[in-house]
């Protein structure tokens, strides 16, 4: 990307970023006429109807009275079932959806993006979400995507071509990194790049906690049916625990350096503790990874993230400069030291509050581009370390394999992309042997 481009992206970010928090404040009554349906009601489509995918539809509904929840498509019927049941105790007719407007299985999100919808959720897990992206842009949605948006390179190419046609066509976007949402790290995050710590010289940033839940294998399912129902234990799903949490602590560091992204990583992980004993061949990922990424300018950004019981804890970001250090999220010590005295907001409700406000307002909205960067990003990380290797970003897009399976093989009965060895376990990559460019 020449500089140019990367002023204009980093331009178009800081007036979509003000654009949004002017139509929030505005509050989401104001413009009521200008969504691009011509009607009062915004209709809504869930593409995965799990916890995350309900959450985003009940915030949706809290931010504007007139969001109707049309359809819902799921992989498992017990999802998309339980979800509307749930939704319709808090939110009655508007989250009435009839049978026919409910798709099961793989290929249920082509029929869901053509329910008559103005707006999609999408919250399947998220090696699906790059083709469910690519698909609503088509189909002219506008769209509310999860994080990470991708698990491999080929879908972060996907991703990019969506952005852009997403922004030819006007459609807005928002994307599930909420700390972009809550003002103690957008105060704290201008005051860094208006340079309350001089020069940033390094970043921390960590998700580092007691693990994850593992689903068991239900009598009847294929092997494609468990790694989906199993989906957060198996990379092509959901990119391991370095996409898929430590993504939220990654985007703050890119945040902070204007958004660019890292150039370069290097790191180690492995995987000790997470499958033993009743666990054992019940997935393939990581349980402790630590990269150190390089950005352009040399700066460098320092990231852990371990799922294991009884070590230390941090969910947490921080920036280091020549005047000062920030946690980023309200703190600022040193020669510019602050502290931040507003009003907190839960970031998950105020996201849908920007989207929604930002539809009716009739505003420039896309997130889809520091989306698909800080998963990148994620990916990187995941491959430098599955690897041993240095691992270059020109190069992992270009060159990364693609791990998920084309949309015609998802079907329950196609061969599932990983498969258990003659000791019951799925491969779980080795750091020295794996290639970093490998499916």
């Amino acid at each position: 990307m020449s500089e140019t481009q990367k002023r204009s992206r980093r331009e178009f970010l800081k007036v979509s970023s003000a654009a949004v928090t002017g139509a929030s404040l505005a509050g989401v009554g104001v413009a009521r006429n200008a969504h691009a349906a011509g009607s009062d009601v915004v209709k809504v489509a869930l593409i995965g109807s799990g916890g995350r995918g309900t959450g985003a539809v009940a915030q949706l509904m809290n931010a504007d009275d007139n969001v109707q929840l049309v359809a819902v498509a799921d992989a498992f019927e017990n999802r998309a079932m339980g979800a509307i049941a749930n939704l319709k105790k808090q939110y009655g007719d508007r989250a009435s959806v009839p049978q026919d407007r409910v798709f099961l299985g793989l290929q249920g999100y082509q029929d869901a993006i053509e329910s008559g919808c103005d707006l999609i959720v999408i919250a399947t897990p998220p090696g699906f979400r790059p083709v469910h992206y690519a698909a609503a842009v088509a189909a002219g949605k506008h769209i509310f995507m999860e994080k990470p948006c991708c698990v491999d390179a080929p879908g972060y190419r996907m991703l990019m071509e969506a952005n852009k046609r997403a922004d030819e066509k006007g459609l807005l976007v928002g994307v599930g990194l909420q700390r972009r949402h809550e003002p103690q790290y957008m105060e704290t995050i201008q005051r860094i790049h208006d340079g309350a710590l001089g020069e940033v010289q390094f970043l921390r940033v960590y998700w580092n906690g007691g693990g994850i839940w593992n689903r068991s294998r239900e009598e009847g399912m294929t092997e494609m049916q468990y790694q989906v129902h199993n989906w957060y234990h198996f990379c092509w799903l959901s990119g391991d625990n370095i996409c898929e949490q430590h993504i939220h602590n990654m985007d703050v560091g890119n945040w902070v350096m204007n958004d660019e992204h890292p150039v370069e990583a290097n790191g180690m992980g492995g995987c000790t503790a997470r499958y033993l004993g009743d666990l054992k061949g019940t997935g393939q990922i990581f349980d402790h990874h630590f990269v150190e990424f390089t950005y352009a300018d040399g700066t460098k950004m320092f990231s852990q993230c371990r799922h294991m019981k009884d070590c230390f804890n941090s969910v947490s970001e921080a920036a280091h400069g020549t005047e000062g250090t920030s946690d980023c999220s309200g703190r600022i010590e040193g020669k510019n030291g602050w502290r931040y005295d507003g009003k907190r907001v839960g970031g998950h409700q105020q996201e849908q509050t920007d989207l929604i406000a930002a539809l009716r307002a009739g505003k420039r909205y896309n997130e889809g581009w520091y989306g698909a960067n800080s998963s990148m990003t994620a990916v990187l990380g995941r491959m430098a370390n599955y690897s041993g290797k240095v691992v270059k970003w020109d190069e992992a897009v270009a060159k990364g394999a693609q791990i998920v399976p084309d949309p015609d093989q998802w079907t329950w009965d196609a061969k599932a992309p990983v498969e258990k060895d003659e000791n019951g376990d799925y491969p779980i990559p080795m750091p020295g042997v794996y290639s970093p460019f490998a499916g």
